[in-house]
């Protein structure tokens, strides 16, 4: 395959690269419509779930299409928890292509949620991890943690690391705006979680791999606070598309009717570069205080005499910080900011503790807070830490694939009813690389 171009030969091509490019591995990601929420009728009366033919028929596809591809991880949403016969079919199919599984299902027993498989071939489990956001949309996360097995045996020295963390998820849908700051907590959530863990076992920085439906595109909160965060959309990294090119693909057809690109691949290497994980969600959280304010067609100075105490003050205090947070609804309800995670918001704008911020303070930590640079001082640090540090192994992309293949195109195709969303494949090869430091 020639540098910088991405395979097109058919819906199985992703298969053929993996056992033709050994070693490599594959990851599949695929929201696979619950039967429960797939609709039969324009009136929302009838449900797949309720016509066994009809969600049996569709899954054992869904099935063979998957044991086709033969990734090496899959990591499904929206799969049907609260029934036996279905859990069965996959546990019992994917068991004897020589997958472990593992399912997790939401909370306050919503019907569906997740499920993640791993290749004995590829992968040995050395642990597994739930995630119960616990919030008003009853999501929730997987955690696994693997070892890279023979096939990389090649690659292996005495102080190589070939764990990595692979992550499945299913983002809250935006149904209204006020939502946007739930899926944004939803993802901090998980980037804890994953620095937690590694903290608590002393592990060394790994590759980490987060699959799943994010209900957000591009051109979201989301998306920047990730990418500040060092991970990368595998997709767009294979077809080397830019921030501008967002619309050249989809994955998702919504109850709505819009079609939308969703289904993400994020890949973070363990010599990337990133910002404190704190710094990364008050800037995400600023960045929707900004746009918010902007909306209502505020300029900076504006948003300024917004925040201000009272129209004869020229500073922001706690207090009047706090209170256009309540007046852009960000708080003041069970889903809103918490009383910590706003102390810390106040804490990032507050850098210097005096306790008040002036205008040169807000503009450089509040409204401009998400453009700002890295310290080069502190890159000098790292990168000379990283040459004392042992190798690791990373990933590159070498190809991804969505399927059906009019997707790539931005568009949705009638007669697709696998699912209401796209299947992403996409292909990684280990690559040497020296071990990066966790910016915490």
């Amino acid at each position: 395959m020639t540098k910088g171009r991405v395979s097109r030969i058919g819906s199985y091509a992703i298969a053929s690269s993996v056992r033709e490019r050994s070693p490599c591995i594959s990851c599949t990601t695929f929201n696979i419509l619950a039967p429960i929420y797939k609709r039969l009728n324009q009136d929302d009366s009838c449900r797949e779930s309720d016509y066994r033919g009809f969600w049996l028929t569709r899954n054992r596809k869904i099935l063979d299409w998957l044991l086709e591809e033969r990734s090496s991880i899959i990591c499904l949403q929206e799969f049907w928890v609260g029934n036996e016969e279905l859990v069965s079919l996959y546990e019992k199919r994917l068991g004897d292509a020589g997958y472990l599984t593992f399912q997790l299902a939401r909370t306050n027993n919503r019907g569906d949620g997740l499920l993640m498989a791993v290749h004995k071939d590829y992968f040995r489990v050395v642990n597994h991890r739930n995630l119960l956001f616990n919030d008003c949309g009853d999501r929730v996360a997987q955690l696994l943690h693997v070892e890279l097995n023979d096939p990389f045996s090649q690659s292996r020295s005495s102080n190589s690391h070939q764990d990595m963390l692979i992550v499945n998820t299913h983002l809250l849908f935006p149904h209204n705006s006020s939502l946007s700051l739930v899926r944004l907590q939803q993802v901090y959530k998980i980037l804890q979680h994953v620095e937690s863990y590694q903290k608590e076992h002393n592990l060394s920085p790994m590759p980490v791999i987060l699959c799943g439906d994010w209900n957000g595109s591009k051109r979201g909160h989301i998306y920047e606070f990730l990418r500040s965060q060092g991970f990368v959309s595998s997709y767009d990294t294979a077809h080397q598309y830019t921030d501008a090119d967002a619309h050249k693909w989809v994955s998702h057809r919504n109850h709505r009717g819009n079609i939308c690109g969703v289904d993400f691949i994020w890949l973070l290497n363990p010599n990337s570069y990133r910002k404190l994980l704190k710094t990364s969600w008050s800037e995400a959280v600023f960045g929707m205080f900004k746009y918010l304010l902007r909306r209502a067609s505020l300029t900076e100075y504006d948003a300024f005499a917004f925040l201000k105490a009272d129209d004869n003050s020229h500073y922001v205090t706690f207090t009047s910080f706090c209170e256009a947070l309540r007046q852009l609804n960000l708080t003041g309800h069970c889903y809103g900011l918490g009383v910590q995670e706003v102390k810390d918001l106040w804490d990032q704008a507050d850098a210097d503790g005096n306790g008040f911020l002036d205008f040169d303070d807000f503009l450089l930590r509040v409204w401009n807070a998400s453009c700002s640079e890295q310290n080069t001082d502190d890159t000098a640090d790292v990168e000379e830490t990283v040459s004392k540090k042992e190798e690791t192994i990373g990933f590159s992309v070498k190809n991804a694939v969505l399927f059906p293949s009019e997707v790539e195109k931005g568009m949705w195709p009638e007669n697709y009813s696998l699912s209401d969303h796209a299947r992403l494949t996409v292909v990684f090869s280990p690559v040497r690389m020296p071990c990066s430091p966790m910016i915490s």
